[in-house]
């Protein structure tokens, strides 16, 4: 007798299941003033809050908030965001968006169970930011960490794009007489040798600096010691420029000649020193060193901590521009560039049913997550601090 594998009401005609359609949540979504030292910029323009709310969502934020980016507070209440002068209002919205990460102040202001979206910037953080998260039990993603479709960080890289641009733009105000340099046009003008740029580093901050570089018609010589960086660099310029791994003599002799030098570099904790103070003494008098590399640490000896207000100091006849978080410089247009990335994200957990559906079928999005109730979730982070963490995957799946 023949086993069949099927029995008799597996043949018979079964009902259509149907899949059931995702319940959409709605968004409460709290943007404080920023507090941090030389912050600028706001994680909504107000065209993004005018999709976000006409989506149904509620978006309350401080007075004042995008007073920096040159956004006033009309035009976020005309876009459909509810204003107020009360900073605990804010901080009791189940959602809240930053740049900077939140104090410990603000975190003490938040409810249990918050969900917070904004930068981690880990190597600012101390071990009393995460004790303070899990004590609330907060959900928090970071910017940085979040994970485009191609495996790429949206927002690092389009901060390093304006990053990079504006190291150029910089240095070639830094060039002018009025600002101590040798009173250089920053180009290519006929009969004039063009700016020589050297450039450390062959990641994003480097390619757009390059660009910029080359568009103005500057001569541009790039240093790193990943060849794959430096062809890869040189494919997506689509030109050739001269490269070369890092070797002292020929650095030297490139620094020696060169107008301009930006440091474009990252390490996986501090970013190495490259050159030395010796090497700096042997530039030009009058050239310019903008450091992009300063955020974490800096790849010229010479460079110390500048602000915005006060971003250059003089060392060996060299103009130095170390100032950290250069992108706030360019308060409105690195908002935009946020707001252009956050948005779609906030629209997706909302039409997902909230943040616990979204990670679920967001695997980019869900890298992002580095806390989670209270729990840490990033394997980095707990090694850098000595804390417990557990792995994303194994709770959320």
């Amino acid at each position: 007798m023949a086993i069949t594998p099927f029995s008799k009401k597996d043949l018979l005609p079964q009902e259509e299941k149907l899949e059931v359609a995702r319940h959409k949540s709605e968004l409460f979504i709290g943007i404080p003033k920023e507090t941090s030292f030389q912050e600028r910029r706001i994680c909504l323009t107000p065209e993004a809050v005018s999709s976000i709310t006409n989506h149904g969502h509620r978006i309350l934020m401080e007075a004042g908030a995008g007073k920096n980016a040159s956004y006033s507070d009309k035009e976020y209440s005309d876009a459909g965001a509810e204003i107020t002068h009360d900073t605990q209002k804010v901080f009791d919205c189940p959602l809240i968006l930053k740049v900077e990460p939140a104090t410990i102040a603000e975190i003490e202001m938040m409810k249990s169970q918050t969900i917070v979206i904004s930068a981690i910037q880990l190597k600012t953080r101390k071990k009393e930011y995460f004790e303070a998260l899990k004590k609330k039990k907060i959900t928090a993603l970071a910017f940085e960490y979040i994970k485009d479709d191609d495996n790429s960080f949206p927002a690092v890289k389009s901060l390093s794009e304006i990053a990079g641009t504006a190291s150029v733009l910089v240095a070639a105000e830094l060039m002018t007489c009025g600002k101590g340099g040798n009173g250089l046009l920053f180009g290519n003008i006929t009969g004039v040798r063009p700016t020589e740029v050297v450039i450390l580093g062959a990641g994003t901050v480097a390619e757009y600096a390059v660009k910029t570089a080359l568009g103005l018609g500057a001569s541009v010589k790039v240093f790193d010691n990943s060849i794959t960086k430096l062809r890869r660099l040189q494919n997506n310029l689509q030109q050739r420029v001269f490269t070369s791994t890092i070797q002292n003599k020929t650095l030297l002799k490139s620094l020696r000649r060169c107008d301009v030098a930006i440091g474009a570099m990252r390490g996986k904790y501090r970013t190495p020193i490259v050159v030395t103070e010796d090497m700096v003494s042997h530039m030009k008098k009058g050239s310019v060193i903008v450091d992009v590399s300063i955020d974490t640490g800096g790849c010229f000896e010479t460079s110390e901590i500048t602000t915005h207000e006060n971003p250059t100091f003089i060392k060996h006849g060299v103009t130095h521009y170390c100032v950290p978080n250069i992108p706030s410089r360019y308060s409105k247009t690195a908002s935009l560039s946020i707001s252009n990335i956050i948005t779609p994200y906030l629209l997706q957990i909302a039409d997902d049913g909230g943040l616990e559906s979204a990670i679920r079928c967001d695997a980019g999005l869900k890298n992002g997550v580095y806390f989670y109730h209270g729990i840490l979730t990033n394997k980095n982070i707990g090694e850098w601090f000595d804390l417990t963490y557990r792995d994303i995957n194994l709770i959320v799946f």
